[in-house]
């Protein structure tokens, strides 16, 4: 059986936390998908088309990662893909118990897909794409949270 991930998230933007997990995982699975979601009650900073090619540039140093994109739940979409794993990146306590509660949700629709969490490295803890699209919105420079592909500041 080969193991294939997916990383779900919204990716507005991808940051270093999130490339940091993502590098981190490579050697666990035969394949990770980054899998952007739809979230209907967001309003993105950036198009599901800047976000794919921000993820894509991000990983293509990697040769088993993959970006796509899905709508509904991210346990169909893991069974759609033939994932059995679910990635997900962990920077406090707060991520802990949130990611905990989603877990176990998911173990009882579909007891065959595991959750698997990474925690980030230290220097990438505090990183948030919600306080990162506060700083652009004002036009703080984030360029030290991002990977040198997103050039959009604000």
């Amino acid at each position: 059986m080969k193991k294939i991930a997916v990383f779900p998230g919204s990716f507005d933007p991808i940051t270093l936390g999130h490339v940091n997990v993502i590098e981190r995982s490579v050697a666990l699975f035969d394949e990770i998908i980054i899998g952007i979601g739809t979230n209907t009650s967001k309003n993105y900073m950036f198009s599901l088309e800047q976000r794919i090619d921000f993820c894509k540039e991000a990983v293509q140093h990697l040769n088993n990662v993959r970006v796509e994109q899905y709508d509904g739940l991210t346990i169909d979409y893991c069974k759609q893909v033939d994932a059995h794993f679910i990635l997900r990146g962990i920077r406090n306590g707060g991520d802990f118990e949130y990611e905990r509660s989603i877990a176990h949700m998911n173990k009882s629709l579909h007891p065959e897909i595991e959750t698997v969490l990474i925690f980030t490295d230290p220097q990438y803890a505090f990183i948030h794409s919600t306080i990162i699209r506060e700083i652009m919105k004002n036009k703080g420079d984030v360029s030290s949270f991002l990977p040198k592909n997103i050039t959009v500041y604000g």
